[in-house]
């Protein structure tokens, strides 16, 4: 599967230290597959080489704000990101103590990241883009097909992949530019976010596998 700059473009998901620093709050539950994967430095190539080919950067955040916590239900995981403080900021206008903080990007992306050319979304609120506005933004810039990375694999990734897919996009996923939570009672996520990534994306690539790619077409 070629890919043309012109209207390709990579979507990284929740680049952020609660995911990928060993100080978040979720390290604990996915800091292994993080480390098996590369996962912090092969996300930080990807986003280099987009930067150095003239591809689109998208990224899709996760923010809690103060109104969020006050939801009355959700799902296991759902209900540990608000019990554990995840992603947490003061309000949608406020960068107090952002910072550094668990919702704060990974510091070596910011370079990337932190640009004008970088399209940053709304937020999403559970797993999905269903809640913020990316669809939107990627059909305003003209964009078919996406190469997906970020966190987490059988979570946002997922459903990020399978709402795309949905929408009539060509999703290309990068393997080991994800990770997932490894549990001993619910399972190892990555693997089955793997399995589904190979029934249902248009690919599944390495990070050096698509970067050869986005070099060269």
């Amino acid at each position: 599967m070629k890919i043309d700059k012109k209207n390709a473009a990579l979507v990284v998901i929740d680049p952020q230290n609660d995911f990928l620093s060993e100080t978040g709050v979720a390290w604990d539950l996915v800091g292994k597959s993080v480390q098996e994967n590369g996962t912090v430095e092969h996300l930080g190539q990807l986003l280099e080489v987009a930067r150095a080919n003239s591809f689109l950067i998208f990224i899709s955040p996760h923010y809690y704000y103060p109104f969020d916590h006050k939801w009355e239900f959700g799902g296991a995981l759902e209900e540990k990101m608000h019990e554990i403080g995840m992603f947490d900021r003061k309000g949608p206008l406020s960068v107090e103590d952002l910072d550094g903080s668990g919702a704060d990007w990974v510091e070596q992306y910011k370079p990337v990241i932190d640009h004008a050319d970088t399209v940053m979304v709304s937020p999403h609120k559970v797993y999905g883009p269903q809640s913020n506005d990316l669809v939107l933004q990627l059909r305003k810039r003209g964009i078919d097909t996406v190469i997906l990375a970020g966190m987490s694999a059988n979570l946002c990734v997922e459903s990020h992949l399978r709402e795309l897919l949905e929408q009539g996009f060509k999703v290309l996923v990068v393997s080991d530019a994800t990770a997932a939570t490894q549990h001993p009672d619910m399972g190892d996520g990555y693997e089955a976010a793997m399995t589904n990534f190979r029934y249902i994306a248009n690919g599944v690539k390495t990070t050096a596998e698509i970067i050869e790619t986005m070099k060269h077409g």
